[in-house]
């Protein structure tokens, strides 16, 4: 038996007042060449004109846009004069997109998009159907001198800065390509095994100790107590700039690679202590054997 619950979307559809202004949501019913459909759970259908949904020169509805998608428009007129009601994605848009952005800003949100043009200092990217900026300085790792090429490239970025009042927003591939990197490096560093002797050059000299390229992006410290044996002042007093060195990893704590130059003169002086008592305990028992030969013989 039906009772007034199987039509409660029909009743609350009948009580409901749309005006002009309003942000709704409808879902995705058809799409045209010209016009997106929506239903509305309402007396009418809603119809966004395609010149209406997206401010990116980019937009083309028939990629974009599929039956079954939910998107939000402001109402422009409750009556199209055939009995639709006329939305505007891209009004909704201006309000929306800017609440959007400023999230993706807090969450550190990651997002790809595609560089639309080249302009003076930077390139022009566009995200939730906002003109974004990105500076020269924050495409890639290093400052992009010649933008052009980027022109069309897909590349991760992070908002970060939203200023609706000024319609401005920057994003920033420098920043992913920065955690990237640091990510690799860590697990190039994770792979490293304590007690491993490496060979390297000698990058830079501090008073405290000596940084050591090990290739591959990796660098290690040599501190001035795992110099050398003897004590020394400055690490520029046995060492150089450029100078090729051999060394064993002590540790990789905190993601920084200790090296120790000192701990291979030690384990050479070990091994040749160990070459020199073997000698003087083969000696020493080549000499009791041939006493005892000789004790065996009586001289007369």
């Amino acid at each position: 038996m039906e009772t007034m619950e199987d039509y409660k979307e029909e009743l609350d559809a009948s009580f409901r007042r749309i005006n002009e202004g309003d942000i709704i949501s409808g879902t995705v019913i058809d799409v045209s060449e010209e016009e997106v459909t929506l239903d509305l759970k309402y007396y009418a259908q809603g119809v966004i004109k395609v010149s209406e949904l997206s401010s990116d020169p980019d937009f083309v509805a028939a990629q974009q846009i599929h039956p079954g998608d939910v998107l939000e428009a402001t109402v422009v007129k409750t009556d199209d004069g055939q009995g639709n009601i006329l939305l505007s994605r891209k009004e909704a848009n201006e309000v929306l997109a800017w609440e959007k952005l400023q999230q993706m800003l807090d969450e550190k949100t990651t997002v790809k998009v595609r560089i639309k043009e080249s302009v003076k200092s930077g390139v022009i990217a566009w995200l939730e159907g906002i003109r974004g900026f990105i500076p020269a300085s924050q495409i890639a790792l290093d400052y992009v001198e010649d933008t052009a090429p980027w022109i069309g490239k897909e590349i991760d970025v992070r908002v970060i800065t939203v200023d609706r009042q000024k319609e401005k927003l920057v994003l920033s591939g420098k920043v992913v390509a920065r955690e990237a990197e640091a990510g690799e490096r860590r697990h190039r560093i994770s792979m490293i095994v304590p007690g491993t002797v490496m060979e390297g050059t000698v990058e830079s000299l501090m008073p405290y100790g000596a940084f050591v390229s090990l290739g591959d992006g990796l660098s290690g410290l040599v501190h001035v107590s795992q110099i050398s044996e003897r004590r020394i002042g400055r690490p520029s007093d046995v060492l150089k700039v450029g100078q090729k060195v051999k060394a064993k990893v002590l540790n990789t704590n905190d993601n920084k690679i200790s090296l120790s130059m000192k701990a291979l003169s030690e384990e050479t002086v070990d091994t040749e202590g160990a070459g020199d008592l073997a000698a003087y305990t083969s000696r020493e028992t080549m000499g009791t054997s041939l006493g005892s030969l000789l004790a065996g013989i009586k001289i007369n």
